[in-house]
């Protein structure tokens, strides 16, 4: 019953925050993108960010360190974010899911080094991916309209208000001191970009227009997300 009112009450702050959010902006006239205008400068500050610092910083972590380590950090991180995208599936109603997640999560930190070895996947524990704004999706709260984020990237205003908690949720994030907090999170940032660099490469070769390309494939992504939440939730 309390987990029940909790939701309800999230529900209905995120909603009445979309509200007001449209009403105070005007947003909503133009439903592919409203507000694209800043979205585009957005993304070009982004797109500088990325040219000046992230990626040449991404192209050295590669060419310096080892694949084994690069795939073992990257197994780290994932087996963290293990217990959040846990509490989402549950959250959402996909508790055998949840409950795989928590499985993965003892096995590699107990088995896998910390997490390191991702010795779950080989078990036939299935990797799952799930964050608070997919939930408010699942719980029926609307997208809003198209975001873009500094530095974070794509985005909706839903998955903008739920971007807090998901970090709260990040135990590395909320769990730890500040220089483990501000280390980590950086390691990551450039982890997750070095992974990215020959899909990012790809995009600019394929995409006449990349803001395009990364709105609709971010849209058309999470809207498969919430979709599939909802599918297992009704099983």
């Amino acid at each position: 019953m309390t987990a029940c009112s909790t939701v309800t009450k999230v529900k209905s702050k995120a909603l009445v925050t979309l509200e007001k959010v449209s009403e105070t902006t005007g947003i909503g006239n133009n439903p592919d993108d409203p507000l694209e205008g800043f979205n585009r400068s957005m993304f070009n500050f982004n797109e500088s960010l990325d040219a000046s610092v992230l990626k040449p910083t991404a192209q050295a972590y590669q060419s310096v360190t080892p694949d084994f380590v690069q795939t073992g950090i990257g197994n780290f991180f994932s087996n963290i974010g293990d217990v959040w995208t846990a509490v989402n599936n549950v959250l959402q109603g996909n508790i055998g899911d949840g409950v795989n997640d928590i499985l993965r999560f003892g096995v590699n930190t107990t088995f896998g080094l910390a997490g390191l070895i991702d010795i779950a996947s080989a078990a036939g524990m299935p990797k799952h991916r799930a964050d608070f704004g997919q939930t408010l999706g699942v719980w029926g709260v609307p997208s809003g309209p198209f975001v873009m984020l500094p530095v974070l990237g794509a985005s909706t205003l839903r998955d903008t208000i739920a971007t807090p908690i998901d970090f709260k949720g990040d135990i590395l994030y909320s769990k730890t001191s500040t220089a483990v907090k501000n280390s980590t999170s950086v390691l990551k940032v450039i982890d997750k970009r070095a992974a990215a660099l020959d899909a990012v490469s790809l995009i600019e070769e394929a995409a006449l227009d990349k803001y395009v390309f990364i709105r609709g494939a971010y849209l058309q992504r999470r809207e498969s997300q919430i979709s599939a939440g909802k599918k297992e939730e009704q099983e």
